[in-house]
């Protein structure tokens, strides 16, 4: 797998695809698959992590600050204490535990390591790396945490520019911020596709290695 191309943006009200949204961008694949010996792979997933250790892990750094004023201000026992300290880290689980709340307390960064791993995940999972050139491309959404991106592998990142993934990603990222989700994916195969039939032209066999569907991972 050759380098990694991806931008964090804004993709607001992203909606789950109808069956025939579905059938445009696996029609979309197919077509640019026919110029083309490389492979192209759509996945779209609600999001890349559930983030669920995010609840406990604040409720317990706020537990932790509870006794303390409670034993320095009020004449409590400890095991009062200790039971106030252990409603407040089973309170506060239960108010951030909401998938929105918690997804809210998680840092871009984390969000973007998160969906770039979900990514590589499905570069793997999707048998990209299997091809039998090395020509495999894949397109991947996490809209929860907003974030598109572009993995070649080898042969390809070898002779396509950097720049022309980007603009692709660009392009799609303000079209899905428009939710026009399967538009925008069906544009970003068309111009893949282009890349990939200027530098890997369809072979006399030209074997139809991976599915053309789309692929969504809700």
């Amino acid at each position: 797998m050759g380098q990694v191309h991806k931008t964090e943006r804004e993709i607001q009200g992203m909606q789950l695809f109808s069956p025939e949204e579905k059938r445009r961008v696996s029609d979309a694949i197919a077509q640019a698959e026919r110029k083309t010996s490389g492979e192209i792979v759509v996945v779209v997933a609600a999001r890349s992590d559930a983030y669920l250790y995010v609840p406990p892990l604040v409720a317990a750094c706020l537990s932790l600050l509870v006794p303390w004023p409670l034993i320095f201000l009020t004449r409590l026992n400890v095991e009062w204490i200790f039971l106030i300290q252990l409603a407040t880290f089973l309170a506060v689980t239960a108010l951030l535990l909401p998938l929105r709340v918690r997804s809210a307390l998680v840092p871009a960064d984390i969000k973007r390591r998160h969906a770039h791993q979900r990514a590589v995940e499905q570069f793997l999972v999707q048998n990209l790396h299997t091809t039998a050139e090395h020509t495999g491309v894949l397109i991947f959404v996490s809209a929860a945490e907003h974030h598109v991106e572009i993995l070649a592998d080898a042969q390809i990142d070898a002779r396509v520019a950097p720049g022309a993934w980007q603009h692709i990603v660009d392009d799609l990222t303000a079209a899905l911020g428009k939710d026009q989700a399967a538009a925008g994916l069906t544009a970003a195969i068309g111009a893949a596709g282009e890349q990939l039939a200027r530098h890997f032209p369809p072979g006399a066999r030209n074997a139809n290695e991976l599915p053309d569907h789309l692929i969504v991972l809700e």
